[in-house]
């Protein structure tokens, strides 16, 4: 693990545990996951944030102004100091850390649903819940569509990959025949 994302995961960890005596851990996720996208999501503002010829006082002051009543102190608090400590950069890697920390602790989990063909919203429903009764988590599914596949699906908890995909299982076919040929 790399050493910013061992710093994320304590700012993370810290977020969360302050936002969770609060009792706005969701709150604060969602907060977060948005400023996240404006800031990364502009090159500009992220110039902006990133340029050494600016003040930290500025910066901090223009943050504030922007995010006044948008989001929470506590937040706005956090984002204060990652500017003054010259790790606004990690932002993206705190937010993914905030993510897991927040999901443990409530038991969530995140997973990424791979399939050839487009599911409808009832059967992702189904599948989020079939994959929470296997790992005991209540399972937040976000769809990607990947002809590759050929069928079937693919289902990407944390760093663990359920493959049922028709291309997985041709894959472990050939695999066990090449290995029974020599």
């Amino acid at each position: 693990m790399s050493r910013e994302a061992i710093v994320a995961k304590r700012y993370a960890k810290a977020l969360f545990e302050l936002a969770q005596q609060h009792g706005v851990a969701a709150d604060v996720e969602g907060q977060l996951q948005v400023v996240v996208e404006v800031i990364d999501g502009d090159a500009y503002v992220s110039k902006f944030f990133a340029s050494p010829n600016i003040e930290t006082g500025k910066k901090v002051a223009l943050l504030q102004k922007a995010l006044n009543g948008k989001v929470s102190d506590l937040l706005q608090n956090t984002l204060g100091l990652l500017i003054e400590r010259g790790r606004l950069s990690a932002l993206g890697e705190i937010y993914t850390a905030y993510k897991q920390v927040a999901g443990d602790a409530l038991g969530q989990a995140d997973a990424v649903v791979y399939t050839a063909t487009s599911l409808s919203d009832e059967d992702l429903a189904k599948t989020a819940v079939q994959f929470g009764a296997i790992t005991g988590k209540k399972i937040r599914a976000v769809q990607v569509v990947d002809p590759a596949l050929l069928g079937g699906v693919q289902v990407r908890i944390g760093d663990r990959l359920y493959d049922g995909s028709l291309s997985g299982k041709l894959f472990r076919l050939e695999k066990t025949l090449k290995s029974q040929a020599l």
